[in-house]
């Protein structure tokens, strides 16, 4: 019998989502397959610190994620940071989630790239103490410290786990990779694709094309 899904790790998926297209749709949803995840918590980021502004404003690229995981139960919307109107840094957002899930584990869903560049991140080694951290990598491709920065293969080779069971041991501290299928699908393709007038059917769910179109969303006469 399948444990109770509040007693199961509950993922975390961050983004800018500009926009939401079905290469994060694909992490999340193979995230909570591999992991066993109770569920995956989207969280749109309102103002991203580390990098240009998104070019739609947060309550658009919220309700375009709140279209797009529409009607699977087991993804959620956390719309904090998208309101919050301050810049988007990771720990405040799982001290937040830490003091409303008490002890459940936390599992931050990250790309190889992304959890490769943590050291740059505010506050970076406080994450482990917060959640575990799930790193979807290529099939066939292994994570290795030798590619890491000194500071991030000290952190890695402790908390390195193999087994997705290892997250439901603990609240927190484990580096758990899984293979994800590869999908050669990005926000900013998606972007240029529609600043030409060409097609974005098939990269991205229909309700989200549908409301990126009669609110001009990322036209090459938005300005930005």
């Amino acid at each position: 019998m399948p444990a109770p899904a509040e007693s199961r790790p509950l993922g975390l998926l961050g983004g800018t989502f500009d926009p939401v297209h079905f290469g994060h749709l694909r992490l999340a949803e193979e995230a909570r397959e591999a992991l066993d995840l109770a569920q995956v918590l989207w969280i749109p980021a309102g103002r991203p610190p580390h990098r240009t502004l998104p070019r739609a404003a947060a309550a658009d690229r919220l309700e375009m994620v709140r279209l797009a995981i529409a009607g699977n139960p087991h993804f959620a919307l956390d719309d904090a940071e998208s309101r919050a109107g301050t810049p988007s840094y990771t720990v405040p957002t799982l001290e937040r989630l830490r003091a409303l899930h008490g002890g459940r584990p936390l599992v931050l869903v990250l790309g190889s790239d992304a959890f490769l560049g943590l050291p740059a991140w505010h506050r970076w080694r406080e994450l482990f103490g917060l959640a575990h951290i799930a790193v979807a990598t290529r099939s066939g491709f292994e994570l290795a410290a030798e590619e890491m920065g000194a500071d991030l293969a000290e952190e890695f080779a402790p908390r390195l786990g193999s087994d997705p069971a290892d997250l439901k041991n603990a609240a927190a501290g484990r580096i758990v990779p899984f293979a994800m299928t590869p999908l050669a699908i990005s926000a900013s393709l998606i972007r240029a694709r529609i600043a030409a007038g060409l097609s974005t059917r098939y990269l991205l769910p229909d309700p989200v094309r549908e409301y990126i179109e009669p609110h001009h969303l990322y036209r090459a006469s938005d300005g930005r």
